[in-house]
Order: structure tokens, then C-alpha cells, then sequence
């Protein structure tokens, strides 16, 4: 990101401002060939390709394209004959690059080694920061986690080495910051296994989050494919300024659109507002666009448009429980005290992927200066995480570790809440889930800028607004906080920090990936059942789910992380967080073999210890959130057949067909009313089953009577094969026969 930078920065001498808005891209291609990164520099990006792709398309759809368009296209497989209708057809694409962090690179690689190919078609690169649990300090977690997840990272430093994958060490810092610094470029198509790949954004790039199946057929070579997305346009006007930050315009835009009013749409943001957004303030636009369910933010033709002007923006604060119930900062302390959330701020923290550039630290560091020059320290517990090693080693270097060591506050800590205790923690993270942050389903997480988080946690209290209100120093002065400030970039450059990098070698033929057949952390994959060619018949519904349904919910992560390696061992967890619409418990459904209840994993199990199958039934946007395809592979695993719900995010239901299940929706979503916990499911119509066709339920309840309704899908021919074959691994491998 540097090296961009300082080329932006070298444009705009001698071009002028309007430099800003040009590719730099376009600039190099009249010149020479352009290495797709420094570790990579025999790997080119291919703008001819890319220029011709969007040539022919221009043609022949008559019309302009938006840049995510240019650059979605400019990736076609077969851009002359490729079906373009937004939001119906699937684009065969092919992506520059593939990035996967530690806790789904394992099944992704798993999968990968399950094709049987000898080495990764694309520059591929797994990255090691979700295995690292927060509990004292950095180094003191960074040494556990080495030590207790030893034998992972050894698995994926040398399936890396073997295949071709570049391996970012243990404590090299998150994902999304290290492929900003290192990858994302203006024109590239990255795909990444975690839900927040759109970060990239920041940086002109389309990145988007995938399942570790999508993954694989990228690796393989294979075209990958993705609806084709609609597009929603965010115009800016004015500029930011004072207490108000890029986060504020996607919290702003979350409470529009809500956390599926994205789903399969990119975001655009166009506009003289971007001129004054940094490339890290555009990322975590992006980058939090993963809850509105877009695939990549940053002109001509959209499906709709959002128009803000910045000037009027004020700071945001978006929760409890959802990160789109939108609040201005000014008021979420009345709206506090009338719906009983509790007012004490206990834990402020900033950071995460969403949050943790040199400009967000120098932001809050500035903050932490003018409090501490009154002589204030924080109110509330306030914790910090660096983005990456280099922002790490920069920020110690520029002294901004020095604000924040003198407040007692680096590097984050385990907190001590007790379950079901109501508190109020606020976080520059990107999702405040029900007991996301702290297993605590009673704890009220807030989402806001670094800058707010700072300023709460200061002040102790949900109800101080920064803009308007005064704090008190010990010695008895009333001062109100300037606003924040930070440099976008580093005076003196970045400074790189320790060399966490490992490139593979030129051949990893002979090399050795060693899985151990006793380990509880890894297990190699057994290939699922084929269709049997029939109708699904007589199906139990495991649990009818009620509300809400994450990814998180169905897989949770936490203490779980260390089996993702592992199929069985992370069945355990399978929807042990959703609410049984029966009895409004979470991990209590009714075994209709015993008649007793008890854990979903484990009735699950005994269905399919019993020749039983079964389904799902759920809500809204089932599945949003993470894109762990745990999800989708534990329900497979454990004997399910189909996921009926009313709507699915777009990850999830891709997830879930990569594996051989049925995602269908119900025509009439008040269907789902007709279902109850102790029917039998048949799904009618798959011998004939094909794109646009809808499938039938037929529902017997347990008093004779029988209902009967449509199931609709998205399944594309390529996506029925899948299916049919018992996954998409599977088809692969029937492919190279």
C-alpha cells in the first residue's frame, strides 16, 4: 500500500489533484508490465485482458459500465457469449488471487488436497490471525497461540509450501490489512474466505467474501462463479469533517439499507464526497459493507441510488445486537435511558479489521494526548489492536504507542462479565451479534468510529457527545475534546516491523503434509453421499428456527475455533446457538425417535445413525454474517438434506449448494407459519429439477392432515450437478475422469 501511495502521491505533483481519481493502473499499462505484487513479481496483472473484456461487453450491452462493472467483466471467462442480466444470471469469472485466513484456510485446504491437483492455478495466500485469542497482551498471546494451535499452523505452512500458497505468519497481523498493504490494487478481482474481503475496496480492487468450496475452484482453475450483481450507487457531496468519519457513511448507509438490503448488489460510492475519504477511510466503508451484504463498494447506471452530503453527516453509533439499528451519537444516550440499556460504558474497543489503519490509531491517539494532558485517564476498561505487524511497528516508531501505553490501554484483554449481566461495551468493529464479543448474550455491543469509541470510553457513559459536551480533569477544569486528527500516511514512510512473510518454493512437489489420524484438530475429508436420484421423502425438521439465524448461530466460533480443521469435531457446535421457535430455547429440540429433548448435534447424530434425514427451517436472511462454510458442512455432515427458510445471505446459500444441500425458499414466506417441530417434509420434483423451477413441499402433520406449497431457488444447471454428484468436490472430481 506504501508503493501505491507514494505513486498517487508522485501523480498528483504532476498531474494535479484530479490525479486522485485515476487509475494508476491505466497510468503503468502504457508502460510495462506490472507484477501482481512484490513476492510475485513473474505474476502479472493482465489489463490486456481486462481492457478487451470490457470492449466487447461496452458493445455489446450498448451502454457505459460503472467501474465494478469494468472490472467484474473485465474478469469474464468468455466475455463474447457470457448471459449479463443483473441479479438473474451467473458470471463464469476468473479472479486474480486467492486469500484465506487461518480458520477457514484449513477446510479450504483440506478441500484442495481432496481434488487431488498438484498446485494452486492463481497467487494464493493463507494468513494466520483468527487462531490468536485476546486474553492478556500481544505477545503473551501471540507465544499461547503458537504453542496451543502449533500443529495447525504447521499443516498450513506446509500445505502451503506443497501447493503453491503463500503462508503470512502468526502475528503478521489481520487479513484485510495485510491484502491492502500488500495486494489490492485498482482493476484486481480477489476472492477471500472471511466475509469482510471487501476491505480491499479501499484500494479500487473487487474483493469478495466466499466459502472455502469457492476457494478451491479458484485454486483449481476452475471459472467461479457469482450472480450477476446488482448495483446500488451511494452518491457523496460536501466533505467530512470535525467528529465525523468514513465509518459514519456506512453506518449511515447500514441503517438505510439494513443487513439485507445489500445482499448480492456492490456498492458503489461516487460522488465529490469520496475526495475526501483516505484509501484506509474507504476500506472500512468496504469493508463493513459485508453487513449490508454487498460484494465491494467505491459512476453511470445503478439499480438505485443513495444520495449524502457529508457536510450534514454527524457521528453514528449502530446496536445493540444488529449492526444496521442506526442511531446518531447525539441522541443514543436518550434512546438509551428509554429502552433501559444500561448507560455505563464497561470496555471501549478499537481496532478489528474494520478499524485499525496508522490514520484510525493517530486519530485516537490524539484523543488519549489532550486527555491525558488534562491529567484524565479513561473511564472504562479501552483496549487496542493494530491492524498489522507494519501498523504495529509504525505507530511504536511515530509514538502514538507511547499515548496510549501512558492510558493503560494496549493490546486487548478477557473480560470478566458474567453470563446474562446487562453491559454496554462500544467497539470500532464491524458486527455486535448477540454474544459475538463475549460469549454474554445480556452484553449491548455498539458499533462507531475509533474516534467515538475513544471519546465514550473517556467519559465512561453511552450519553456524552463529544461535539457539544464537557469533560472534567482532576484538577476541577471543564474542557470539551478537540476534534480528531491523523495523519493518512506515515511522515517517514512505513515501518515494515519483523518479516512474518514465508514465499513457496519454485517446486513443492516432494514436500510432505502430514495429518495425523488421532488428531482432534484436523481430519482429512471423506467425500458426501451422492443424490440417490429420488424425491427426499418423509424428512424430520430437526428445528424449526426462530428469528435471527447467523452464521454464528450455526457454527459459533469462540472456544470452537480450534476444531475447524476438523469435520466431526465441529458438528458439535451445529446450531447450538438458534432459537427453537418451539420453546424459545437455544440447543433444546424434541427427538422424535425417543421423544425426549436434548442438543441439536445430538439429534442430529441420531437421526443419522437411524437412516432419518432432515431439514431446517428458518427466517429472514438465514445465515448472514461470517463466511465460514462450517455452516454448511456440518449440516451435511450430520444427515441434513435442505435449508428451508424465507430468505438466505448470499455466502451462505452458496455454501450450502458447494455441499451438496438444498437451499430453497418459500414462495409465500407466511409458509412457514404452516410448518411445525413435529412434521415430516417431503421435497417433490427433483427428478425433473432444473433453473427457475420451482420445487414442492408436501408437509404432514402429526394429526393426518397435509399441506402442500412451493419451494423456489436459485440453482443454475452448473449448481444442479453439484448436487446431484453430492457436492461441488465431488462433481469436480468426476471432471477429471
Amino acid at each position: 500500500m506504501a508503493t501505491y501511495c507514494l505513486t498517487v502521491t508522485r501523480l498528483q505533483l504532476a498531474l494535479g489533484h484530479g490525479a486522485r481519481r485515476l487509475h494508476v493502473s491505466a497510468a503503468y499499462r502504457a508502460k510495462a508490465q506490472v507484477s501482481m505484487s512484490r513476492f510475485e513479481p513473474t505474476s502479472y496483472v493482465n489489463y490486456n485482458k481486462i481492457r478487451s473484456n470490457v470492449d466487447i461487453v461496452k458493445k455489446r450491452l450498448n451502454r457505459p459500465l460503472t467501474l465494478s462493472e469494468k472490472i467484474v467483466y473485465g474478469h469474464l471467462d468468455d466475455a463474447h457469449n457470457q448471459e449479463i442480466d443483473r441479479g438473474r444470471t451467473y458470471l463464469r469469472l476468473r479472479p486474480d488471487r486467492v486469500a484465506m485466513q487461518d480458520a477457514t484456510a484449513q477446510m479450504a485446504m483440506l478441500q484442495f488436497i481432496s481434488s487431488g491437483l498438484p498446485k494452486v492455478a492463481v497467487p494464493s495466500t493463507i494468513h494466520c490471525d483468527h487462531l490468536i485469542e485476546a486474553q492478556i497482551g500481544g505477545e503473551q498471546d501471540l507465544a499461547r497461540a503458537k504453542d496451543i494451535n502449533q500443529e495447525v499452523y504447521n499443516f498450513l505452512a506446509s500445505a502451503g509450501a506443497k501447493y503453491g500458497v503463500g503462508f503470512w505468519k502468526p502475528g503478521s497481523g489481520i487479513i484485510h490489512q495485510i491484502i491492502l498493504e500488500n495486494y489490492a490494487y485498482p482493476g484486481v478481482m480477489l476472492i477471500g474466505t472471511d466475509s469482510h474481503t471487501p476491505n480491499g475496496g479501499g484500494l479500487g480492487a473487487i474483493c469478495i467474501g466466499v466459502g472455502g468450496a469457492d476457494a478451491v475452484d479458484v485454486m483449481a482453475g476452475i471459472p467461479w462463479e457469482l450472480k450477476c450483481p446488482k448495483v446500488i450507487g451511494v452518491k457523496l457531496t460536501g466533505s467530512l469533517s470535525g467528529w465525523t468519519s468514513p465509518k459514519d457513511i456506512i453506518l449511515k448507509v447500514a441503517g438505510i439499507l439494513t443487513v439485507k438490503g445489500g445482499t448480492g448488489a456492490i456498492v458503489e460510492y461516487t460522488g465529490p464526497g469520496v475526495d475526501s475519504i483516505s484509501c484506509t477511510g474507504m476500506a472500512t466503508i468496504c469493508n463493513m459493507g459485508a453487513e449490508i451484504g454487498e460484494v465491494f463498494g467505491k459512476d453511470w447506471t445503478w439499480t438505485y441510488i443513495i444520495e449524502l452530503n457529508l457536510d450534514e453527516l454527524k457521528p453514528h453509533i449502530n446496536g445493540p445486537f444488529t449492526p444496521d439499528y442506526a442511531h446518531l451519537v447525539a441522541s443514543i444516550g436518550a434512546t438509551a435511558k428509554a429502552k433501559d440499556w444500561p448507560l455505563e460504558v464497561k470496555v471501549g474497543l478499537i481496532g478489528s479489521c474494520t478499524n485499525s489503519s496508522y490514520e484510525d490509531m493517530g486519530r485516537s491517539a490524539s484523543l488519549a494526548k489532550q486527555a491525558l494532558d488534562k491529567g484524565l485517564k479513561c473511564k472504562a476498561q479501552f483496549t487496542v489492536t493494530p491492524g498489522s505487524e507494519q501498523i504495529r511497528a509504525t505507530i511504536e516508531r511515530d509514538g502514538y504507542v507511547r499515548e496510549f501505553i501512558y492510558w493503560d490501554c494496549l493490546g486487548q484483554c478477557i473480560r470478566d462479565v458474567k453470563k446474562g449481566e446487562k453491559n454496554t461495551i462500544v467497539t470500532s468493529f464491524n458486527r455486535n451479534f448477540t454474544a459475538r464479543n463475549d460469549a454474554n448474550p445480556a452484553t449491548h455491543a455498539f458499533v462507531t468510529s475509533p474516534e467515538i469509541v475513544t471519546a465514550l470510553a473517556i467519559a465512561g457513559t453511552l450519553d456524552f457527545n463529544p461535539e457539544t459536551d464537557y469533560l472534567t480533569a482532576p484538577s476541577g477544569e471543564k474542557f470539551k475534546l478537540e476534534p480528531p486528527y491523523g495523519d493518512e500516511l506515515p511522515a517517514k514512510d512505513f515501518d515494515p516491523g519483523q518479516d512474518t512473510y514465508q514465499h513457496p518454493p519454485a517446486d513443492g512437489s516432494g514436500l510432505k503434509v502430514d495429518v495425523s489420524p488421532t488428531s482432534n484438530r484436523l481430519q482429512l475429508l471423506e467425500p458426501f453421499d451422492k443424490w440417490s436420484g429420488k424425491d427426499l421423502e418423509d424428512m424430520r425438521v430437526l428445528i424449526k428456527v426462530k428469528g435471527k439465524c447467523t452464521t454464528d448461530h450455526i457454527s459459533a466460533a469462540g472456544p470452537w475455533l480450534k476444531f475447524r480443521g476438523h469435520l466431526d469435531n465441529i458438528s458439535n457446535n451445529m446450531l447450538i446457538g438458534a432459537v427453537n421457535s418451539e420453546n424459545d430455547a437455544v440447543n433444546k429440540i424434541k427427538n422424535y425417535l425417543t421423544d425426549e429433548y436434548g442438543g441439536v448435534p445430538d439429534v442430529a447424530r441420531h437421526y443419522k445413525a437411524n437412516g432419518v434425514s432432515w431439514v431446517v427451517v428458518g427466517d429472514d436472511n438465514y445465515g448472514e454474517g461470517s463466511s465460514r462454510e462450517h455452516a454448511a458442512l456440518e449440516p451435511r455432515h450430520l444427515g441434513g438434506r435442505a435449508i428451508i427458510v424465507k430468505s438466505f445471505a448470499r455466502i451462505h446459500e452458496t455454501n450450502l449448494k458447494k455441499q451438496g444441500l438444498l437451499p430453497l425458499t418459500f414462495s409465500n414466506p407466511s409458509d412457514y407459519d404452516k410448518i411445525h417441530p413435529d412434521d415430516k417434509i417431503s421435497i417433490k420434483g427433483l427428478k425433473t429439477f432444473a433453473p427457475g423451477k420451482p420445487l414442492t413441499a408436501v408437509v404432514k402433520h402429526s394429526d393426518g392432515s397435509v399441506d402442500t406449497f412451493e419451494l423456489n431457488h436459485t440453482f443454475n444447471e452448473t449448481q444442479i450437478e453439484w448436487f446431484m454428484a453430492g457436492s461441488a468436490l465431488n462433481r469436480m472430481k468426476e471432471l477429471q475422469h
